[in-house]
């Protein structure tokens, strides 16, 4: 595993305190009942230990939706860390605004006071080059390229490979989608098309994880379904921006 700031390699022993650390932070953290019940299901402690975040790492979360990630990433990165929460327009907007609620309710009072909001297309925002560690971006991507098109997912990855720093990670999650499926209308996309436009983007491909992978999905179905909510087969790519 690699060090998101400075790629030195992880002993298994440091790996093991890395989930450790993440188990005992993420389970004290004040955190709604609503959220803590999908951790079962995006098992965020040991994602997150796989993707490599840290304490101290800046980070940024883009189309965080309702900010289920962004506020277990404020807790992984602790009192020295930083988040950017970010979402374009149509994702705060979508379904009557319900995106931007919730990530309004979640923040209120300085509950998360090392989170930024950034509500702005990403390919436009001000974020600095070179200056995040970790982007995590979870369950979105297709939307990226089957709504928005492959050169308008390949901007945002280029956008996101340029506010890394050298060395720094990209995690992405998505729903595994078939090749000859009809992915836009289901909410999917094929990992290889996520790969190919990784590796356009100009990130190398470092490692994948089978952690939220389940056999039984049926791929044809839409994500949304009753029988699968929540419990799709997803892949995980965590990809590296060269030095």
């Amino acid at each position: 595993m690699i060090r998101l700031a400075c790629k030195r390699a992880l002993s298994f022993a440091t790996h093991f305190l890395l989930v450790a650390s993440l188990v005992i932070g993420i389970a004290a953290a004040d955190r709604s009942e609503e959220d803590q019940v999908r951790d079962s299901q995006r098992k965020p402690q040991e994602v997150l230990a796989f993707l490599g975040v840290q304490s101290g790492d800046a980070v940024l979360d883009v189309w965080a939706a309702s900010g289920w990630y962004t506020e277990v990433l404020s807790v992984a990165v602790g009192p020295d860390g930083h988040v950017i929460s970010q979402n374009p327009p149509q994702v705060l907007q979508f379904r009557d605004g319900a995106n931007d609620k919730a990530l309004t309710a979640r923040l209120a009072d300085g509950r998360r006071a090392k989170v930024e909001r950034h509500d702005g297309a990403l390919v436009d925002s001000s974020i600095e080059a070179g200056s995040v560690d970790f982007v995590m971006t979870a369950l979105n991507f297709h939307d990226m390229y089957n709504q928005q098109g492959p050169d308008s997912a390949l901007a945002i990855l280029k956008t996101i490979h340029a506010a890394l720093k050298s060395g720094g990670v990209l995690g992405l999650i998505d729903h595994v989608g078939s090749a000859d499926a009809d992915n836009n209308s289901i909410h999917r996309i094929d990992p290889a098309l996520a790969r190919k436009t990784a590796l356009d983007a100009g990130f190398v491909l470092e490692a994948e994880s089978d952690l939220l992978a389940n056999s039984e999905d049926d791929h044809s179905k839409m994500v949304f379904d009753p029988s699968l909510r929540g419990n799709t087969d997803r892949f995980i790519l965590r990809l590296r921006k060269p030095d």
